[in-house]
């Protein structure tokens, strides 16, 4: 059986044909684009990190004191003390219940204002503790399924170094 041109080489140049190319390229571009979906992030915090040096300035008549939780640290890492304002506490249900009687949450979501937590931890506390006590005082899931959000200011003060 012999084949078309089997004996001849052409040594002519093989062009590219780029205009269904760039058509295909655009479409998929206009395809990823339309069908692109922007979702909020989970665990999506107003967290505040402390600076490196306090600032020197006259706070505002209008702004309320932090409401203060602090962490102490025990052997390896583990919660030794919870206190919200010297008040020592049990455990971070404790915590959740002493924030709604402070700020109230009968008025809905984001009643608490201009309210504002100030965690203040030990150096060696492990990071699980943090995320509750945020997880304490941001807010709960009621029994019929709603988030009420408690608190939605939350920032670190500056780090104890380690002996204090």
């Amino acid at each position: 059986m012999k084949f078309r041109g089997s004996g001849k080489h052409v040594g002519g140049k093989i062009e590219l044909m780029m205009t269904p190319m760039i058509d295909v390229v655009f479409q998929l571009l206009t395809f990823f684009i339309m069908t692109f979906k922007i979702v909020a992030p989970e665990g999506d915090f107003f967290v505040k990190m402390p600076l490196s040096a306090p600032s020197a300035g006259v706070p505002s008549d209008l702004q309320l004191p932090p409401i203060k939780v602090r962490m102490t640290a025990g052997p390896g890492g583990e919660l030794a003390g919870l206190y919200l304002s010297e008040r020592r506490l049990a455990n971070f249900n404790e915590l959740r219940e002493q924030i709604r009687a402070l700020v109230g949450d009968s008025g809905g979501p984001g009643s608490a204002g201009d309210a504002e937590v100030e965690l203040d931890c030990d150096y060696d506390l492990r990071y699980e503790y943090v995320i509750r006590a945020i997880t304490a005082v941001s807010g709960y899931v009621s029994p019929d399924g709603q988030i009420v959000r408690l608190i939605e200011k939350i920032k670190f003060a500056p780090p104890r170094s380690e002996g204090i």
